[in-house]
């Protein structure tokens, strides 16, 4: 075992023989690490993307007259459906309707995958002997 080998297994959390350098032990520019950069402000300091202007800040009266607003534009909407003839009961049936067909096309998908990878070919080339479109 060579002398790296036995620090790395007699190194505890906080005893190890190796140590950091202090500040004035480090000359002048060896903490600069970055290459040459085309960009000219590279040491510049960080700046969220996601910074909020003065002007976006509300206060909660304008958050709730806001949210108000939009659940009475939402209560037209639905009375419009409404006269419209959509039910919620309608809807929700179609909804299980979508999920009952999600699941089947998954199982479906499933096993073209493994027939394809039993006859060594691929899921697009099932596609066109079982008479299936690709958008299917």
């Amino acid at each position: 075992m060579n002398t790296e080998q036995a620090t790395e297994t007699h190194c505890s959390a906080n005893q190890c023989p190796v140590s950091t350098p202090e500040w004035g032990d480090l000359k002048e520019g060896a903490l600069k690490r970055t290459p040459f950069s085309k960009f000219k402000r590279v040491h510049s300091n960080f700046k969220s993307p996601l910074q909020v202007t003065e002007s976006a800040k509300v206060s909660p009266a304008e958050e709730v007259a806001e949210l108000k607003r939009r659940g009475e534009q939402l209560d037209t909407e639905i009375a419009q459906l409404e006269a419209e003839g959509c039910r919620v009961e309608e809807l929700e049936h179609h909804i299980d309707m979508l999920h009952e067909y999600n699941d089947i096309k998954d199982i479906g998908q499933s096993l073209l995958g493994r027939i394809a990878a039993v006859r060594g070919t691929t899921t697009r080339d099932l596609y066109s002997h079982f008479g299936l479109e690709l958008d299917d």
